[in-house]
């Protein structure tokens, strides 16, 4: 979970408990992060068919499924440089999954690599630096911010996915 999401997260959680607060609750464990206009658990096929699709044709994209939406995730990271042991953890997959799905997207994994050999074999240094895999956050108006050590002890130990079966459907 990035930061950025972590942090919208927990402020929607102190909007809900300051609205309970001011109903005379002071507890929302029980509440849903995102629940149906009738308060209920989401339908996954009423979310895909009442508005993630009228969503994708108003913005001109083809009909996907919901879940094609995690293989983008999985891709941008790979694009964006991270490591494939870092993709497969955000995943939740194996590593022979993880490199069998996403492996092919790594820039330049074929060729940069193996042209290195040929450096070391001649016994010159590579002449490119190695690259990181993580790119720095942006930065936020410190009115905004909420501090690092606050958003780390806020949360589930740094759980990435729910253990929540209310919200698993196989239609995802």
């Amino acid at each position: 979970m990035s930061k950025d999401l972590r942090r919208a997260l927990i402020e929607l959680r102190d909007k809900r408990l300051l609205e309970a607060f001011m109903k005379g609750t002071n507890d929302i464990s029980d509440e849903l992060v995102f629940p149906s206009p009738d308060g209920c658990i989401l339908d996954p096929d009423n979310l895909y068919h009442r508005y993630f699709l009228p969503v994708l044709a108003k913005a001109g994209i083809r009909r996907i499924r919901l879940h094609d939406l995690r293989h983008t995730f999985g891709s941008l990271l790979i694009q964006a440089g991270a490591s494939i042991v870092y993709v497969k953890e955000q995943m939740g997959h194996g590593i022979q999954i993880t490199v069998d799905t996403y492996g092919h997207l790594i820039p330049g994994a074929n060729v940069s690599f193996v042209d290195r050999l040929d450096t070391v074999r001649e016994g010159k240094a590579p002449t490119t630096p190695q690259q990181s895999a993580t790119q720095t956050q942006p930065a936020l108006d410190d009115e905004t911010r909420i501090p690092a050590e606050v958003v780390d002890l806020i949360g589930g130990g740094g759980w990435t996915r729910t253990s929540d079966l209310r919200i698993m459907r196989p239609s995802l």
